[in-house]
């Protein structure tokens, strides 16, 4: 079977490098874009079966626009594939939450900071567990279909580090996924799977 997964478009708190949890924040215009770009992209060329989305806000709007574009799937939105919760920190910069509270910084505070829970939040380890759970219980269910997962950066973190093999901290440190990057995994729940393609953008040069 295979895997697409793409992170979605765009926001102003992308561009302003906050902290959006799971805020109901919209694409910006760019992010429409990106978004259109990557639906024409994957429609020309894969077979997709079936489209499932994160229910935030940004990842509904990709997912919609995805389908514009020509991707013609049935679409399901499955909260499990939401950003990490970050609790009363939501809305922060990233500069501000860090050198605030640099425990939630695993830069600083190493896999003590996959631990570390935000008021009202959760932390990166329960962030992690919901993620590989979900994919686990998705693939074991879809046969040799073609999937596509529109998501956030925190969850393709996480499944990206554990696939490769490497520390969930240097995962979170040292990975990047641009707007509307598209991931492609190979494979089956028996086997494993191969990451054949890695937060690709090309296909808008």
């Amino acid at each position: 079977m295979r895997v697409l997964l793409v992170r979605h478009g765009e926001t102003a708190w992308n561009a302003d490098r906050r902290v959006q949890g799971w805020a109901p924040a919209p694409l910006a215009e760019r992010g429409r874009e990106q978004a259109s770009l990557a639906g024409r992209h994957l429609a020309g060329t894969y077979d997709i079966d079936r489209v499932v989305a994160s229910d935030l806000r940004r990842t509904r709007e990709t997912a919609a626009l995805v389908r514009e574009a020509g991707v013609d799937a049935e679409l399901v939105f499955d909260r499990a594939w939401r950003e990490r919760d970050f609790g009363v920190y939501q809305g922060l910069s990233y500069e501000a939450l860090f050198e605030t509270y640099p425990e939630f910084a695993v830069t600083e505070s190493g896999r003590h900071a996959l631990e570390a829970v935000p008021e009202r939040g959760e932390s990166l380890l329960d962030c992690r567990e919901r993620v590989l759970d979900t994919f686990d219980r998705l693939v074991a269910d879809a046969g040799d279909e073609t999937v596509l997962i529109v998501t956030h950066g925190g969850p393709l973190y996480a499944l990206l580090g554990h696939l490769k093999e490497i520390d969930y901290v240097e995962s979170i440190a040292g990975e990047s996924q641009g707007n509307c990057a598209v991931n492609e995994l190979r494979g089956d729940p028996e086997e494993g799977f191969a990451i054949v393609r890695e937060n690709d953008t090309s296909y808008r040069e």
